[in-house]
């Protein structure tokens, strides 16, 4: 029905003014008080294979909704009815920012894949403070968490903590942001000496608290592998407790979607199928490399069962999912569970 139907609509709309339209219907379908009951029996898929503990957090299956499509924890208890093992909110900011002018998010049918250059557009950290306090606790939540684009890099880590400690008793993990290439020289964060700065601070931080919370590094896709080197270093000095592999990519290259068309959407991160290898050898390379040293939850060009698998194959703990969302609608999280069991099943395990 979504494809067929649903899709074709949704896609007479640009990709942001689309996303709050469904964001808005599924609000108002949600109201209804037997709709999430019915939702959930319909897209939930239960099998002792998909279970996780990663963390010291239980997972009831491994695919998780990555940031940026909830980057307000508004939707978080609606999106959790479609079966998702846990939902990645953010990224969050301390304060309100609108993000980059519009349009800044573009579809490429083609290459099912998308462009955005949204530039952490949110409410701020207090809001969704507020939106997680009463949420139930029994649904993992990330927080996943960045600086304003006012804020100068020397200060970055400020940012990050403010974020930090407001949301430290509502989420159950965190991701700290670096590795979006929409916000001005935010990548630069990931150059070895300001990262480890940035991630003792934030553990410094973490270990006054009676009960530390994970801590996750989120990583571009364009890293060389002395870059991912690096990154491992860094996980075992400072002690955070994993890596999510990867964010969007700055590349452009074996796209299908006219190259002019590609020119004049200009800048961006580019999601899709044209990122699930890349960020598979990613996961594999820091899964090798480090001896398994550490987990890490895999993000980029997942639509099918097969897809996950690849992530799964290659090392990873957890997948993520967001443009395949998109694109295949909310039944692809059932099929990919069902997909993940049985593959699981067929091994014996």
């Amino acid at each position: 029905m979504y494809k067929r139907l649903i899709k074709p609509i949704l896609f007479l709309f640009n990709p942001e003014r689309a996303h709050h339209l469904v964001c808005g219907l599924m609000k108002t379908a949600f109201s209804i008080p037997f709709i999430k009951g019915l939702i959930t029996k319909a897209f939930k898929y239960q099998n002792q294979n998909l279970e996780r503990e990663l963390f010291g957090l239980k997972f009831p299956n491994p695919i998780g909704l990555a940031a940026g499509f909830d980057k307000d924890a508004s939707m978080f208890s609606e999106l959790g009815a479609f079966g998702f093992g846990f939902i990645e909110v953010g990224t969050v900011t301390p304060k309100g920012q609108e993000g980059n002018p519009k349009p800044r998010m573009f579809r490429l049918k083609k290459d099912q894949a998308l462009i955005n250059r949204m530039g952490f557009n949110n409410h701020g950290v207090d809001q969704m403070v507020e939106r997680l306090r009463n949420r139930d606790k029994s649904f993992i939540i990330g927080g996943n968490i960045g600086k304003n684009k006012l804020t100068p890099n020397e200060k970055a880590s400020e940012d990050y903590k403010i974020c930090f400690e407001k949301l430290f008793d509502v989420v159950d993990y965190f991701v700290v942001n670096v590795s979006s290439p929409n916000t001005p020289n935010l990548r630069d964060l990931q150059d070895k000496e300001p990262l480890s700065k940035l991630l003792l601070e934030l553990q410094e931080f973490n270990n006054q608290k009676n009960t530390p919370k994970p801590i996750l590094l989120k990583i571009a896709p364009d890293l060389t592998n002395e870059a991912l080197d690096d990154i491992i270093d860094l996980v075992k000095i400072t002690k955070i407790d994993g890596v999510i592999a990867t964010n969007t990519t700055i590349s452009r290259t074996d796209l299908l979607t006219d190259k002019n068309r590609i020119e004049h959407i200009g800048a961006g991160g580019l999601s899709g199928k044209i990122l699930l290898d890349r960020s598979t050898t990613v996961v594999k390379y820091l899964k090798e490399k480090s001896n398994n040293a550490f987990p890490v939850i895999a993000v980029g060009g997942v639509f099918t069962a097969e897809d996950a698998i690849q992530k799964l194959e290659a090392g990873a703990d957890l997948v993520q999912v967001y443009t395949g969302f998109i694109y295949e609608g909310p039944a692809m999280i059932k099929r990919i569970n069902k997909g993940i069991a049985r593959y699981y099943e067929s091994k014996g395990n």
